[in-house]
This record gives C-alpha cells, sequence and structure tokens, in this order.
C-alpha cells in the first residue's frame, strides 16, 4: 500500500509555493500519494511563538535573495506579490470547497503559482474568481461554500492538528508521524521513502 506524504501549506508562505511546484514529479517518481492539507500558518506562528522572517530584519532581507535564486534553481518564477503578506483565509478555505470538487491539488497549485508566480493578491475574491476558472471551477459557487461552518471549521482543525503534530511553519510535511519541514526537504523525503533512512 502506498504511503501518503501529507503537505500543510498556506499561500501567504514563498517557500510553500516552491516545495508546490515540486511535489508532482516527486509522487510521480516514487509512488507516494499526496494530501494537500490547508492551514493558517498565523495560526500556527501564533500557537508556536514562531515569526515570519519578514518580521526580522536581517531574515527578512536575506529571504528575498535567497527566493530569486531558488526560483532560478527550480526553473520557476518568482515575483513578491505587493499584497505580501497576504491575508490568506479566503483562498484556504475556497479549497477545502474544492476539495468537495475532486479539484484540490489543482486549484491549491493555482493559488500559489498565481500569488508567488505572477504577483496575485489571492486575498480578493476576483482573483480567486479567475484561478477558479483556470482549473474549471464555480468561482462564485466556491466563494460561497466558504461562509459553511464546516468548512471554517476544516480550516480550524487543520491548522490545529497540525500544530499537534510538531509544526511551526511552512510548508510542513508528514510521512506517518514523521514531520519534513521546508521547501528543500524533497531530497531527504524521497531517502525516507526509499528506506535509506528512519
Amino acid at each position: 500500500m502506498a504511503q501518503t506524504l501529507e503537505f500543510f501549506w498556506d499561500p501567504a508562505s514563498p517557500y510553500t509555493y516552491l516545495a508546490s511546484t515540486q511535489l508532482e514529479k516527486l509522487a510521480h517518481e516514487t509512488g507516494v500519494g499526496l494530501r494537500y492539507r490547508p492551514m493558517l500558518l498565523g495560526g500556527v506562528f501564533q500557537a508556536t511563538g514562531n515569526k515570519p522572517p519578514g518580521m526580522l530584519p536581517a531574515k527578512g532581507k536575506h529571504m528575498l535573495r535567497d527566493l530569486a535564486l531558488m526560483g532560478r534553481y527550480l526553473k520557476v518564477p518568482v515575483e513578491k506579490p505587493d499584497s505580501f503578506p497576504v491575508h490568506s483565509v479566503l483562498s484556504l478555505r475556497c479549497a477545502l470547497v474544492a476539495e468537495q470538487h475532486g479539484k484540490h491539488v489543482e486549484f491549491s497549485n493555482a493559488v500559489m503559482r498565481g500569488h508567488w508566480g505572477a504577483g496575485l493578491d489571492v486575498s480578493k475574491p476576483e482573483v480567486i474568481m479567475d484561478i477558479a476558472k483556470l482549473v474549471e471551477l464555480d468561482g462564485e459557487a466556491l466563494i460561497a461554500g466558504t461562509q459553511d461552518d464546516a468548512i471554517k471549521q476544516q480550516l480550524k482543525d487543520n491548522t490545529a492538528e497540525a500544530v499537534a503534530r510538531g509544526a511551526f511553519g511552512a510548508p510542513t510535511f508528514f510521512l506517518g508521524e514523521q514531520m519534513f519541514w521546508g521547501c528543500d526537504r524533497m531530497d531527504l523525503i524521497r531517502a525516507y521513502l526509499d528506506g535509506e533512512l528512519s
């Protein structure tokens, strides 16, 4: 039975976007299943006492250079959005609604590409509707679905679960109870899947 790699994500994190550009290749090459789990990064920071890199001047200054380098290395576009840091609740709830239509991965990847690959403000309903159209979803219905109390609770529950399992930032991955953090952990995850690590 194939293992499942859980991917706890929030488009507010540029490193989460970078990780998302590598996941489908990893899944194809290793046979691991993917399960995208939206979580609210701000909630994780609040619960763990962690802070975004941009709040620390030296780290924030380095982050922009680092992102540019990583984008060139991975051969993916990186564009810092004017809306950074973004209020990501709408896009995360929409991803949960998209899951009900079997389009969670497609929609989630499109949100991250739109935000960090094209600099779009994914807190805006009109941007979300355009992204939904790209993956053949009804944007208005998607946004309407975010008002469902069950969707709101699911995002809270995902965030609380991630923290309870040890998450302190994004992207966070789990293979069972083994946690990995960061967009540069693909080779480590691959080695773990291949049985080279335990």
